[in-house]
C-alpha cells in the first residue's frame, strides 16, 4: 500500500507564507514527478507545481515568483513553499506522486488534500 499525506494547510491573511509538506510512504521502489494541485470551489483542479526526480521544477503562470516546490529524495516528501499569498490562492491543496512499488508497477498517486484559506 502506498500513501501520501500532506500537512502545513491554514487560513492565513494575504501577503502572508505557508508551507505544504507531502510524505509518501508505504511500498515504494521510486518516485518520479511529484506535484501539487489546486481546486477552488466551483472549479476545476489545475496544476500548481511540478518537479521531477532531478529537481526540475515546473510551475504555473499564476504562481511564479510566490512559490517555490521542492523535494527530499531520501524522506519521500515534497514541499510547496508558498510566499505573498492571495486571496485567489485559496482552495484545497493536493499532493500527487507518479511511484514504482516494490511490485515494480509505477502509478499516480493523490494525497487527501489540504485546505488553504487566504483572507484579504
Amino acid at each position: 500500500q502506498v500513501r501520501l499525506v500532506e500537512s502545513g494547510g491554514g487560513s492565513v491573511q494575504a501577503g502572508e507564507s505557508l508551507r505544504l509538506s507531502c510524505a509518501a510512504s508505504g511500498s515504494i521502489l521510486g518516485i518520479n514527478d511529484m506535484g501539487w494541485y489546486r481546486q477552488a470551489p466551483g472549479k476545476q483542479r489545475e496544476l500548481v507545481a511540478s518537479i521531477t526526480r532531478s529537481g526540475f521544477a515546473n510551475y504555473a503562470d499564476s504562481v511564479k515568483g510566490r512559490f517555490t516546490i521542492s523535494r527530499d529524495n531520501a524522506k519521500n516528501t515534497v514541499y510547496l513553499q508558498m510566499n505573498s499569498l492571495k486571496p485567489e490562492d485559496t482552495a484545497v491543496y493536493y499532493c500527487n506522486a507518479r511511484i514504482v512499488t516494490m511490485a515494480r508497477d509505477e502509478d499516480n498517486y493523490w494525497g487527501q488534500g489540504t485546505q488553504v484559506t487566504v483572507s484579504s
